[in-house]
């Protein structure tokens, strides 16, 4: 069955990394195995209540998603709930087969379980979560978007964002109308064009790319990235130090920058057969 770990840290304290998770998986690579670790932590920050961020993953199965709830009372720890399982049950049971279409499909699932929900109570209306998935197959590795929250690729020293954020400042900087430096200030800087659950449909952002042995990649919701800057997550990234413990240093590295929202990343390293 595959591993899910979710909303662990609503009612935890404060300050702390409030879980972690590692496993192990594996893909044939040509006539090489390639095995895929992951880690995972989440923290409600230092500034929320709770932690309406969700995430699940199975090393196994090639799967693993996070997702950031968004909505009034507990609506948004629901939707991102909702989602996560959804993708789960969708994409989490075999091994074969998977690609570009049946990962669209899943967000499509997670997207109407959410949005049916909603319109069935007054209370959870307009609830929504982000959503960004990492599901390898083989060789291949697709990474599916809906929101900002993000998905990076270390190789050989080098950070990539591999998403892009469905934000109304990112849309204008990828337009060319607000420079980098207006959107850190922007105050619409919150706003996001895209989300599961808000709309009877939506389209996510598919990118389809090779692993190869050695590739880290980081899966993580904004409360991480509005934090930490990308120079700085490359350099705790690049450390040799096993996966949960490079979770860690994520989580302390928000939570002193400020923690403002809650905090949630999963960590998946490509190795080859040694």
């Amino acid at each position: 069955m595959p591993l899910k770990i979710k909303n662990v840290a609503a009612d935890t304290p404060n300050s702390t990394r409030t879980c972690v998770h590692c496993a192990m998986g594996d893909s044939m690579l040509a006539t090489a195995v390639i095995h895929y670790q992951a880690a995972a932590a989440t923290d409600r920050g230092r500034k929320r209540a709770s932690n309406e961020d969700s995430f699940g993953f199975s090393a196994e199965h090639g799967l693993f998603v996070v997702c950031d709830g968004m909505g009034g009372a507990a609506a948004g720890e629901i939707a991102s709930s909702l989602a996560v399982d959804e993708m789960m049950r969708q994409l989490g049971e075999g091994t074969q087969g998977r690609g570009r279409e049946t990962a669209e499909q899943a967000v499509a699932a997670a997207n109407s379980s959410i949005y049916s929900r909603s319109r069935r109570s007054a209370r959870l209306s307009g609830m929504g979560t982000t959503l960004v998935a990492l599901l390898t197959e083989e060789d291949r590795v697709f990474v599916l978007n809906v929101g900002d929250s993000r998905c990076y690729r270390l190789r050989s020293g080098h950070l990539e964002q591999v998403t892009l954020d469905h934000s109304l400042v990112d849309e204008q900087v990828r337009m060319g109308r607000m420079t980098q430096e207006e959107a850190l200030r922007s105050p619409l800087r919150n706003i996001i064009t895209r989300a599961l659950g808000t709309q009877a449909t939506v389209t996510p952002d598919v990118f389809e790319m090779e692993a190869e042995p050695g590739d880290l990649f980081l899966l993580c919701s904004d409360g991480l990235t509005r934090e930490v800057e990308d120079a700085h997550l490359a350099q705790l990234l690049g450390q040799e130090k096993p996966l949960e413990e490079l979770t860690d240093l994520l989580i302390t590295a928000a939570n002193k920058a400020g923690g403002h929202d809650n905090i949630t990343c999963i960590l998946v390293r490509a190795q080859g057969e040694e």
